[in-house]
């Protein structure tokens, strides 16, 4: 079977977050092996252009639906326009987040509620309304991105290493619950990948000593590095891997 392992031929695959950023390297990682993509985003207009590109550079459908992941008819609705559009849903990919940077001191309780809105109710959202269509077709793919931080500490990132260390825990537990529907659940943990979340950042001395610095390939990651990660977890290769997480880091957690 070999490289076949990792095909995607058939595949309907619904990215959250899909308009941007890692989301959108994810989504045309898995359309070049030939996946069927949705795109949501909370800016259906950007995601329909993406989707649009997509589908023109890969020969695949792609389409976008505007959707707010922390609103749960909103996802209801996301889900079941995924299986009205295209019968069924393989894949999903929870990409949507948030990150709000401040010491504990200065950051509001509604900050804080904020980031686990979108990093952990949106993905638990999203998860339980692909529950009943993966587990009637007997298979599905879930990928939760989780981060570094998850298990790493940062100052300053007290709400979005709490959420990310959640979906970590979200990932274990649903494994084991959808394990004997052939479903499997796994999370990706990317280190620093120069995303426009993380642009704002990036040049300050502070960042390169704190975080590049401590990358083993002193870098930051580039947004195509990403792609392995999600058509591994996404396809047949990855048949016996539940509960798992993958760090694509450049070596942080090596340390």
């Amino acid at each position: 079977m070999g490289i076949e392992l990792f095909r995607l031929d058939g595949r309907v695959a619904l990215v959250t977050g899909g308009s941007r950023g890692l989301g959108r390297s994810m989504a045309e990682g898995l359309a070049s092996a030939g996946a069927d993509l949705v795109l949501c985003s909370r800016h259906e207009d950007e995601a329909a252009a993406v989707a649009g590109e997509i589908a023109r550079e890969h020969g695949h459908r792609a389409i976008a639906v505007g959707c707010d992941v922390t609103v749960e008819e909103q996802v209801d609705a996301l889900v079941s326009r995924t299986v009205e559009l295209f019968g069924k849903i393989d894949i999903l990919i929870n990409n949507a987040g948030l990150n709000i940077r401040a010491s504990i001191e200065d950051l509001s309780r509604d900050e804080l509620a904020e980031v686990m809105r979108v990093n952990v109710e949106g993905p638990w959202l999203c998860c339980r309304a692909v529950a009943p269509h993966m587990k009637r077709a007997r298979y599905g793919r879930v990928i939760n991105i989780s981060s570094t931080l998850g298990i790493v500490g940062l100052p300053g990132r007290s709400p979005y290493a709490s959420s990310k260390g959640a979906v970590l825990q979200l990932t274990r537990v649903l494994a084991l619950e959808w394990a004997e529907h052939g479903i499997t659940v796994n999370a990706i943990c990317p280190g620093p990948f120069l995303t426009e979340m993380n642009a704002a950042i990036a040049d300050r001395p502070e960042t390169q000593k704190s975080i590049i610095g401590a990358v083993a390939l002193g870098r930051w990651g580039e947004l195509h590095e990403i792609q392995g990660a999600a058509i591994f977890l996404a396809s047949d290769a990855s048949s016996y891997v539940t509960g798992s997480a993958l760090f694509v880091d450049g070596g942080w957690t090596a340390r």
